[in-house]
C-alpha cells in the first residue's frame, strides 16, 4: 500500500516539483519558527537592552549595548531566589498530590470497574468544557470556607495542591492508558494473590512510566504557569508564586529587569520540554492503541 501525500512521487521527481516542494516547505518551516520563536527571542534579548531601546519605537532588533548584568539585577531585586523556592513548593506538591490520587481514581476507573463509573468520567471529562475563568469564583468561596471542616485554606499551598488534584485530562490520559494494559498481567497477578493495591504497584505502574512522566511534566507546568488562582489564594508576599510576584514587584523596576526576570522564569520550563519531548511524545500516543 503506498503512503498517501501531498504531492506524488512522480511530480517530485522532476526538477519544477522538487523546487516548488522544498520552497514551500522552507517557508512553513520559517514562519513556523518565527511564531513560535519570535516571543522568545525578543524576552531573552530585551533583558540585555537598555531601557530606551526597549522603549523606543519600533524596537530595535537586537541590543546594541548588551548588558547582561541586568539579570543578575533582576535576580536580587525582585528577590527570584525566594519566588523560586514558592513555585518549586507548589509545583512539585501538586504533582505528589496528582501522582497518587489521579493514578489511584485512573486505576480504579479503568480496572476496576465500579458501580457508576462510566457515568463518573463522563461527568469529570463534561468538566473539561467549562471555561477555566468561570469556576473561580466557586472555587475561591471553597479555599475560603471549605465545606464540613470549614477551614479557610488562603496563604497555605493546599488552596493550590487541592484544586489542581481535580484534572480531568490527567485522569483520561492515565485510564485511556490503564486500558491499554492486557488483563491477562492482572489475571496472572491475582492468581499469585496480590489485591488491587499490590497490583497497581508491582505490576501497573513499572509500565506505566511513559504516562506518568506526561503526567508529571503537565503537573508541573500547570502550577508554573498559573496566575490568577496563586494571586488569589496566596496573597501573602512571602509565599507569592514566580508569576505573581514578579507583577507584584514590577512597578518598582525598570522595564528591561522585568523582561529580565520573565526569561529567568521560563528557563525551568523550557529545559523541561527539552529534555523531556520524546517522553511526552511517547507518554501521549501511549495506549492509543491497544495490545
Amino acid at each position: 500500500m503506498r503512503p498517501r501525500t501531498l504531492i506524488s512521487p512522480a511530480q517530485l521527481n522532476r526538477p519544477r516539483g522538487r523546487f516548488l516542494y522544498w520552497t514551500v516547505l522552507a517557508l512553513v518551516l520559517a514562519v513556523f519558527t518565527l511564531v513560535f520563536l519570535g516571543p522568545l527571542y525578543w524576552m531573552i534579548t530585551g533583558g540585555l537592552k537598555t531601557t530606551h531601546e526597549i522603549i523606543q519605537s519600533p524596537p530595535t532588533l537586537y541590543p546594541h549595548h548588551p548588558r547582561p548584568a541586568e539579570y543578575g539585577k533582576a535576580w536580587s531585586d525582585l528577590g527570584l531566589g525566594r519566588l523560586l523556592i514558592n513555585t518549586l513548593y507548589y509545583a512539585f506538591g501538586a504533582l505528589a498530590f496528582q501522582l497518587v490520587l489521579d493514578v489511584s481514581a485512573a486505576f480504579a476507573l479503568s480496572k476496576l470497574r465500579p458501580v457508576l463509573g462510566k457515568a463518573v468520567l463522563g461527568m469529570m471529562l463534561a468538566t473539561l468544557m467549562i471555561p477555566a475563568t468561570v469556576l473561580v469564583v466557586p472555587q475561591y468561596l471553597t479555599v475560603l470556607d471549605v465545606p464540613l471542616i470549614h477551614r479557610n485554606l488562603l496563604n497555605s499551598p493546599w488552596a493550590i495542591w487541592l484544586p489542581s488534584v481535580t484534572n480531568a485530562f490527567n485522569i483520561f490520559l492515565l485510564k485511556r492508558f490503564f486500558d491499554s494494559i492486557p488483563r491477562e498481567l492482572l489475571e496472572a497477578a491475582e492468581i499469585d494473590g496480590a489485591g488491587p493495591l499490590r497490583t497497581l504497584w508491582a505490576v501497573i505502574l513499572p509500565i506505566s512510566r511513559p504516562i506518568l512522566g506526561v503526567v508529571s511534566i503537565f503537573a508541573v507546568v500547570n502550577v508554573w504557569k498559573d496566575f490568577l488562582w496563586p494571586m488569589l489564594t496566596e496573597p501573602d508576599p512571602g509565599k507569592r508564586t514566580l508569576g505573581v510576584g514578579i507583577y507584584a514587584l514590577s512597578t518598582g523596576v525598570t522595564e528591561n529587569e522585568v523582561i529580565a526576570a520573565l526569561a529567568i522564569a521560563s528557563v525551568p520550563t523550557v529545559v523541561i520540554f527539552l529534555f523531556f519531548q520524546r517522553n511526552i511524545m511517547a507518554g501521549l500516543s501511549a495506549g492509543s492503541l491497544k495490545g
